[in-house]
């Protein structure tokens, strides 16, 4: 095979005169007929026209010669026969028409994207990559090319159809001899696009009325004028301005086919790495594009633009502004691609090597293919190129048709294959560095909480964000920004949920801790709230999102942080499998030291608030010794009108349901053996956990029927229920059961009343045993008010009651325990609270919105 340099014949223009020997042989009129016939007026004439230094003969006075030329070095020419001349010349002809129809040949191959060459292109083996064009032709004709673009790109077409494929990757890859050296070629390539993107959008905007400030675009980015770019282009200003001269003379002169223009850049080139290469000769062709059209831009406002604007002849080429638009269109799109794909290259250049490496495929294909890729988007830069010199140099007149900018398109779809194959490889590359950052961010956070520190700080930069670049939390009061460093060793409560956390379980929290804030010197007051929220990391973050956010942030006094995104995906995937957060919040508290004292003390903050401060096991257990199943254990904090009840002496009944139908029944019958008996009477309807709209019309009907006390707040509801879940989580993460801790099986037979359908009451007075039971047990009992009434004199009114309640047990029953989901651990095993024998275990999946 041919070097690069030789591999195409010699060209010469078709306007371009004859060889010295036929210039000095004079023409007869029918050979000079004949010479006019032969030529060329259409691309398709032009680049079959065979008149050229090789093809002509001394004797070409002789038009028998000239329609006959004898081939020289043994190359295969084209011997046309009177047939063939007429099919050459005829417009219609079957070859013009397989050369114009993208649908047929070579044509189908290039621009269908399941064409065989895009195929063997996204094939790993670069060998593999040119065989359709390589694909020899069978004429085996080798042709003299015009210098336009059209001629150009057809010739080579012919010329790689007699080569193989692996010698044309052979041969691409023996230009690269790189010396090492280094550079970082994207501050070069944002001047490059900058050059691209300022240079006339549309043909529409040439400079045809005088430039006016407001069309001027916005100046250059400092970003490009840093001291590494000045350095960078000191060293590469020569070798930028020779690929600049190179471009420019062969696609003017017509010196050389487009295949081996591109070879001599890239012999030129040899020394650089591949990403260095193309934005070179990209920098070089924007040296000129930029030239042509800052002429072009300013010839009709400055005057020494208008004079080189003369001699280069745009002012009449831009008369022909409208036959010119496809042209330019087509130009603009092939940049486009150039730009694109040069982009890839350099961010392949700069994935980090601690991360990835060629053992991964999508890398190593990538490597094998970027060869390819630089010398499709350089032969795309000479393509254009030929463009803008064959303009400058012939002016109008070398605007035939739109097959030029046809050209140009298949070029573009070539390229853009070529990128959407090196972008898809790169964004698996990504993805493999992501999960790697992720995997050792994760491991990072494991590490940091085995070890032993001076402070909270490592531990929470890790946890919520882990640069200085910006102030990550926002101070609840104020909502100003503030930095991390106001969480120095301080007790740290983060409040983990995502942005489903009820608005109840906010105005508790915020209620204990503005308490806590009250007395700033108590020991249980010294710690610091953060809301960390959880998101998907998978799922887009929607404006709808983005406001949900801002609502919910808009109301914490404590801090959080300032934007979801601050929190690694690594942050999220430890604090859901090491701290197993699932969909309600939790409250993870850390010491000073980053220590964790408690995975989740959420339970102990609803059970005793700021009391359970710090928070830790030990304390929590603490607590639980020093409590009963008592009246104020359930309502604490809630309502103050209860336990001024209890100080009164009253008896107390807690009722609950939302069968108002039962409500009326129960409550009436209650007054009525009160009064009966004698006794004071304060009735409370505490309703479900999770109230809805059921609850709230009870409360109506209940204030309009003036039926018994109730709490109109429904978050007060919420957190009666709340509490008594907690009181369960908090036993349970005890490891105590009902069968060995008489509180769990209190609190068991209470969330049993909840998740039964019909209502529930409790009687108590100061410290006495509670009695409770299911509704139609309990109104049953007091319905039968006659028959144990005689008893209250000799056992007192609550012991009757209880006695009498027994005797009502049926021997059958079926009670329903609904645990919550996100309890952490559900235990096995669990019995009825009333007869103690194991409990069935079902799943429920519950969804209720009324």
């Amino acid at each position: 095979m041919a070097s690069s340099g030789n591999m195409a014949l010699n060209q010469q223009s078709p306007n371009m005169p004859l060889n010295q020997s036929s210039q000095n042989m004079p023409l007869t009129q029918s050979s000079a007929n004949l010479q006019q016939l032969m030529k060329p007026t259409t691309p398709a004439q032009q680049l079959m026209n065979p008149a050229s230094a090789n093809t002509q003969h001394p004797a070409s006075a002789n038009p028998h010669h000239l329609v006959n030329p004898i081939p020289t070095d043994g190359q295969k020419l084209i011997n046309p026969t009177p047939a063939n001349m007429q099919q050459l010349m005829h417009p219609n002809s079957a070859y013009d028409q397989q050369l114009m129809n993208p649908n047929t040949g070579y044509n189908q191959q290039l621009m269908h994207p399941n064409s065989g060459y895009d195929q063997q292109l996204m094939n790993s083996h670069p060998a593999g990559i040119m065989h359709q064009l390589l694909k020899p032709s069978s004429g085996g004709m080798q042709i003299k090319p015009a210098p336009s673009m059209q001629q150009l790109i057809k010739s080579d077409r012919l010329m790689f159809a007699s080569s193989d494929d692996n010698a044309m990757s052979k041969q691409i890859q023996s230009t690269h001899t790189p010396d090492g050296r280094e550079f970082n070629v994207k501050p070069l390539l944002y001047i490059v696009e900058d050059i691209f993107n300022r240079a006339a959008p549309t043909i529409d905007n040439l400079s045809l009325t005088p430039v006016t400030p407001q069309g001027r675009a916005e100046p250059l980015d400092d970003r490009n004028y840093t001291t590494g770019l000045i350095t960078m282009l000191e060293s590469l200003a020569y070798v930028i301005d020779r690929v600049a001269s190179e471009i420019a003379y062969k696609c003017s002169s017509g010196t050389g086919d487009a295949h081996a223009t591109t070879m001599s850049i890239l012999n030129m080139l040899s020394n650089y790495p591949w990403d260095a290469k193309l934005v070179i000769a990209l920098a070089a062709f924007a040296m000129n594009y930029g030239e042509f059209w800052l002429i072009a831009q300013n010839y009709t406002s400055n005057q020494l633009a208008k004079a080189v604007a003369i001699l280069k002849q745009l002012p009449d080429l831009l008369e022909h502004s409208s036959i010119l638009k496809p042209r330019f269109d087509a130009v603009k799109s092939l940049i486009k691609v150039m730009i694109d794909i040069a982009r890839c290259i350099v961010e392949f250049k700069e994935l980090p090597p601690n991360y990835i490496s060629t053992d991964v495929t999508a890398l190593s294909t990538a490597v094998a293919h970027i060869p390819i890729a630089v010398y499709w988007t350089v032969r795309s830069i000479v393509a254009c190129a030929s463009q803008i010199t064959g303009l400058i140099g012939l002016g109008h007149e070398h605007i035939v048709s739109t097959t030029e900018a046809w050209e140009l398109s298949s070029l573009a779809h070539k390229l853009s294959n070529m990128h959407s194959h090196l972008a898809n490889q790169l964004g698996i590359c990504y993805k493999h560095i992501d999960e790697k950052k992720h995997l050792e961010t994760y491991q990072n956070l494991l590490h940091l909480f085995e070890m032993a520190h001076l402070d909270n700080m490592r531990v929470l930069k890790a946890l919520i964000y882990a640069k200085d670049d910006q102030l990550p939390l926002v101070e609840g009061t104020t909502k100003r920004r503030v930095n991390i460093e106001v969480l120095r060793r301080k007790n740290v409560l983060l409040l983990i949920s995502d942005l489903d956390i009820m608005q109840e379980e906010i105005a508790i929290l915020e209620q204990i801790y503005n308490e806590s804030r009250l007395h700033p010197s108590r020991h249980e007051s010294q710690y610091e709230i953060v809301w960390l929220p959880i998101l998907d990391p998978a799922a887009p973050f929607t404006e709808n999102l983005q406001q949900k956010f801002e609502n919910l942030q808009s109301g914490m006094s404590w801090y959080s942080i300032y934007h979801p995104s601050l929190i690694d995906r690594a942050v999220i995937k430890f604090v859901k499998q090491e701290w197993h957060f699932g969909k309600k919040p939790i409250l993870v508290v850390l010491d000073p030291q980053g220590r964790v004292t408690s995975p989740n003390a959420l339970h102990m903050m609803w059970i005793w608030g700021s009391l359970a401060f710090p928070f830790t096991t030990i304390r929590e257990e603490a607590l639980w010794k020093e409590e009963s199943w008592r009246l104020e254990l359930l309502v604490d904090g809630i309502d103050p009108i209860v336990l001024n009840w209890m100080q009164e002496g009253r008896y107390i009944c807690l009722y609950g349901g939302e069968d108002l139908e039962w409500i009326r029944k129960f409550t009436n019958t209650a007054r009525a053996v009160a009064q009966a008996a004698n006794i004071p009477l304060g009735m409370v309807y505490v309703g479900r956990s999770n109230p809805k709209e059921r609850v709230r019309k009870n409360i109506s009907s209940i204030i309009v029927e003036k039926l018994s006390h109730y709490w109109e707040d429904l978050t007060s509801i919420w957190y009666f229920w709340v509490r008594i879940e907690s009181m369960w989580r908090s036993k349970n993460q005890l490891r105590k059961t009902s069968e060995n801790d008489p509180l769990m099986k209190e609190i068991m037979t209470m969330m049993s009343f909840d998740s039964s359908e019909g209502g529930w009451a409790l009687f108590t007075r100061g410290t006495d045993e509670m009695i409770k039971a299911k509704g139609n047990i309990f109104l049953t009992c007091l319905t039968d008010y006659t028959i144990w009434k005689d008893d209250i004199q000799q056992k007192g009114f609550m012991p009757a009651l209880k006695d009498h309640l027994k005797t009502l047990h049926p021997e059958h029953h079926c009670n329903r325990l609904i645990l919550p989901g996100a309890a952490g651990m559900i235990p096995e095993r669990i019995v009825c609270s009333e007869c103690t024998r194991p409990m069935e275990r079902y799943l429920l999946y519950k969804c209720c919105d009324e």
